[in-house]
């Protein structure tokens, strides 16, 4: 048994969490702003973790052997986040994104097309960090998604305060209306209503993880050993043509598809660039993947499927 501390834990994958760890075992701590309550037996710390005062004086004497943090966006929270837990964990685990590979967001090392992108690509022991951007504006924040969360994942690794791993989650999905991006749900609808799907020309492939799978994976990254970022993705990349062929077979439909010029914003999950991760480094270090091919038409039934 060790004692795990989530941060977040609210919805989607990260609400499976929680529940996962205490029937495995663990003596488990959730932190957030209360919106919604952790299973029972679970400790419930009310507080928003960008108060540090508030954090600090909720955590009190707690320590713990892991903290699983769900919810870190910024270098600011991250800052916050290790002052806070420094001599309270011998380990801390970060849900990061796929995000942080795309080219279109920062000047990254080239990866031919068709090579998957490895976690050396970004590399946050190295990576600058600028704490007076405008984090706390939402917009800014929108827009600065993957430099957020590796500039975050720099905070962390440059602290030396604990073991670090953080963990690069590929979309996500699955859980029907629990999908909260509503990213399947657009191409459910508009396939469903015969509208067109707008594709970049030449649509690279790109990564996707089912939501148990990820919970899964979040686990079993909490109870092992390893630093450093590790990719989280199931076996089998797809392209927005395949992914919507999946739905329109689910549907009984006809996928109809409009190419934008280039530059144009295109459906999400169509790439006209690359950064579709490889997770040889989870498998060597002992995690089995799912195929998506196995998971996807389920995760389509759930989206096509109404709601009450």
């Amino acid at each position: 048994m060790q004692k795990i501390c989530v941060i977040g834990g609210s919805r989607y994958f990260g609400k499976l969490l929680p529940g996962r760890l205490q029937a495995a075992g663990h003596q488990v701590t959730v932190i957030n702003r209360g919106s919604t309550p952790p299973p029972v037996g679970v400790e419930h710390l009310v507080v928003d973790r960008n108060d540090e005062a508030a954090l600090t004086a909720a955590l009190d004497a707690r320590t713990f052997d892991v903290v699983v943090d769900q919810i870190c966006y910024t270098p600011v929270q991250a800052a916050i986040a290790v002052r806070a837990f420094a001599g309270r964990t011998r380990r801390y685990v970060m849900t990061s994104t796929i995000e942080v590979y795309d080219p279109a967001t920062a000047a990254l090392p080239a990866v031919p097309a068709g090579s998957p992108v490895p976690e050396e690509s970004v590399d946050p022991a190295t990576w600058q960090v600028a704490m007076d951007l405008p984090w706390h504006d939402d917009a800014y924040l929108e827009a600065h998604y993957a430099e957020g969360k590796r500039q975050a994942e720099a905070v962390f690794a440059h602290s030396g305060s604990f073991a670090f791993t953080t963990v690069r989650s590929a979309h996500v999905l699955g859980g029907g209306a629990q999908e909260f991006s509503g990213r399947l749900a657009h191409y459910a609808g508009r396939i469903t209503r015969g509208e067109e799907i707008t594709v970049h020309e030449k649509a690279l492939p790109t990564v996707f993880i089912h939501y148990e799978e990820l919970a899964e994976l979040l686990l079993w990254a909490a109870v092992a050993d390893f630093t450093g970022p590790v990719n989280a993705c199931s076996d089998g990349p797809l392209d927005v043509h395949g992914l919507a062929e999946i739905v329109a077979t689910q549907a009984g439909r006809e996928a109809v598809y409009r190419t934008v010029p280039a530059g144009e914003e295109a459906s999400p999950f169509s790439f006209d660039r690359h950064y579709a991760m490889s997770n040889a480094r989870a498998k060597a270090l002992g995690f089995a993947f799912s195929r998506t091919a196995d998971w996807l038409p389920g995760a389509v039934a759930e989206a096509l499927a109404p709601t009450a």
